[in-house]
């Protein structure tokens, strides 16, 4: 069983969202999907300054199996953009609740509250 953190919320299409502490949202994705997606070798990074809607493709996570699009979790404009994962798309393997792929300002932060819970995630993926 995956260790789900209590203090993120879930997408359905199975990114995470952390709410810091100055209102933006960290976004990536879950121990789930890495897993599922096996090896990432490649990270494609939203663009800084890009305004998505809830749902909105915003990168695409390539691994030795797939690639796979990152959903905007909600709709906000993207603040800054790990670029670690640049150099290291390995990193989302080694430690996805670590690995923030971007982050946003969120247009409407009640948007989280349309999200599963570590509970609800967990529910719906089985485990």
């Amino acid at each position: 069983m995956s260790d789900i953190p209590a203090d993120l919320r879930f997408a359905q299409s199975h990114e995470w969202v952390r709410l810091e502490s100055d209102g933006t949202v960290s976004v990536g994705i879950s121990d789930h999907a890495q897993e599922a997606l096996g090896d990432i070798v490649f990270v494609e990074l939203a663009e800084v300054g890009k305004v998505f809607a809830a749902g909105d493709a915003a990168g695409v996570v390539e691994s030795v199996k797939a690639a796979s699009d990152i959903y905007a979790p909600v709709g906000g404009e993207v603040l800054t953009v790990n670029e670690d994962l640049a150099g290291s798309p390995e990193l989302v393997n080694a430690d996805p609740y670590g690995a923030w792929i971007f982050k946003l300002k969120p247009s409407n932060v009640q948007e989280l509250d349309m999200l599963h819970d570590a509970a609800g995630y967990q529910a719906a993926i089985g485990e």
